[in-house]
């Protein structure tokens, strides 16, 4: 199973004090609104999004159709056949995609120790 894209999204109580430091680590904003509380950085092929106010923990995301640049890939797995094979798997996901959609979709689910995971997609597969 290929999830695509990984990023850390971090739930922050400063968007602009998080930003002041890991700019010190070498990371750099690439995209977001630092007024609407969300920036994404990027540091070479290390990505971490930035979010004040718009979630309680931090989130390991994925982002299927995506390579670690945003750009999209020719071929990848869609969102609700990852959703199939992990419901298949016995996983339970917190939130579900329409199986019968197109498009944009995301699912999430959280792993034994309580992290957060989002698989994001951001785009339509091939073929669907």
């Amino acid at each position: 199973m290929k999830l695509g894209a990984f990023s850390v999204s971090l739930a922050v109580k400063n968007i602009k004090a998080s930003l002041a430091f890991y700019r010190e680590l070498g990371f750099e904003p690439v995209a977001g609104e630092m007024e609407q509380g969300w920036l994404i950085l990027r540091n070479g092929e290390h990505t971490i999004g930035l979010f004040q106010g718009m979630f309680d923990g931090n989130v390991l995301t994925f982002n299927p159709g995506w390579d670690q640049h945003c750009n999209p890939v020719e071929s990848f797995e869609d969102v609700r056949s990852i959703q199939a094979r992990l419901q298949e798997a016995g996983l339970t996901l917190t939130t579900t995609a329409d199986p019968e959609g197109q498009g944009p979709a995301h699912i999430a689910l959280t792993d034994p120790d309580g992290n957060a995971i989002l698989i994001d997609q951001h785009i339509p597969a091939p073929g669907r």
